[in-house]
């Protein structure tokens, strides 16, 4: 993957765009196996949008409303989301490898199952989100916000988690073989009893039988 210059990991520039789709009524759309590559979207409304299948290849999206939709088998690679809202909004094993978020807000987010590898999500508000069985492999979740959020059996092995606040986070059965805990917020966290091993060691402890 391209270096990103700007955080732990760096940050992929935005892609270059050749078309633009603007100021668009999207809203309760139904999208299936239709392909987009170096798109603009700005200020177009998604809301209750249905996805299933398509594919988004170095798109850029700008104050671009997911409220409450929900996408199925899709792609989203390498695309740039800012100042989006994903409120209540759905991804069902879906690919979103190596895309960016700036500046959107979350509430409710839910993603199963799919690939997220590679995304930079540094300072997302996540509260309240859930993640179950995502690959979150090399993520940016640096100074995340996830307090009482689920991220249950996902895969976080060489995540960036520096100064993330993980406070009532449900954790178990995600790997946290990389997790440096003296660099995050753990109060209350949620792990299973071999995640607590993991963590011990971690720390220093020589854990025993």
């Amino acid at each position: 993957m391209e270096a990103r210059a700007d955080g732990p990991m760096g940050r992929m520039a935005a892609p270059p765009t050749t078309t633009t789709v603007s100021s668009a009524d999207w809203d309760g759309r139904e999208l299936v196996q239709e392909t987009y590559h170096q798109v603009l979207f700005v200020d177009v409304d998604m809301t209750e949008l249905t996805n299933t299948g398509c594919v988004f290849e170095e798109c850029a999206f700008s104050n671009v409303r997911f409220n409450v939709s929900v996408h199925e088998d899709a792609m989203f690679l390498n695309c740039t989301f800012s100042r989006c809202s994903f409120f209540d909004a759905t991804f069902k094993a879906c690919k979103l490898t190596g895309s960016t978020f700036d500046g959107c807000s979350y509430g409710l987010l839910k993603v199963e199952g799919g690939d997220w590898s590679f995304t930079g999500l540094p300072g997302a508000d996540l509260r309240g989100s859930a993640f179950h069985g995502v690959r979150l492999r090399e993520a940016d979740l640096s100074g995340a916000r996830l307090e009482k959020a689920e991220v249950l059996r996902s895969d976080l092995s060489g995540a960036w988690l520096n100064g993330a606040d993980l406070t009532g986070c449900d954790l178990r059965g995600s790997d946290l073989s990389d997790l440096d805990p003296s660099t995050v917020t753990l109060k209350k966290a949620i792990i299973d009893s071999f995640q607590a091993t993991v963590v011990a060691t971690a720390l220093g402890f020589d854990v025993r039988a």
